[in-house]
């Protein structure tokens, strides 16, 4: 509806895992959207390159469309330079890498 080009991990076919997905997420410069807490682990502990990051590891399936609204209409500049923003306990937090 935004027109964003959005590739689902699963229609890429069985899971190669985090590590690679973050890499093909980077190589094409596609920010990772995820519930997944491990790709925080990538890029902050292994320094894994990456070209955005949207953490939502405790956000209820029924108000994470409507955070990442809120994330994109506030924080689209943030994820252009690459920040990772994590949203938590309903607040967001933009870290820049």
């Amino acid at each position: 509806m935004r027109n964003h080009d959005v590739i689902l991990g699963a229609d890429l076919g069985p899971d190669p895992g985090d590590d690679v997905l973050l890499g093909l997420a980077s190589a094409e410069a596609r920010v990772v959207v995820t519930i997944d807490t491990d790709f925080g682990d990538l890029v902050f502990r292994r320094g894994l390159d990456h070209a955005g990051l949207v953490r939502l590891p405790d956000v209820r399936v029924q108000v994470r469309i409507a955070l990442m609204a809120e994330v994109l209409d506030r924080h689209s500049d943030d994820l252009a330079a690459r920040a990772i923003i994590t949203v938590r306990g309903g607040r967001i937090r933009v870290t820049r890498s």
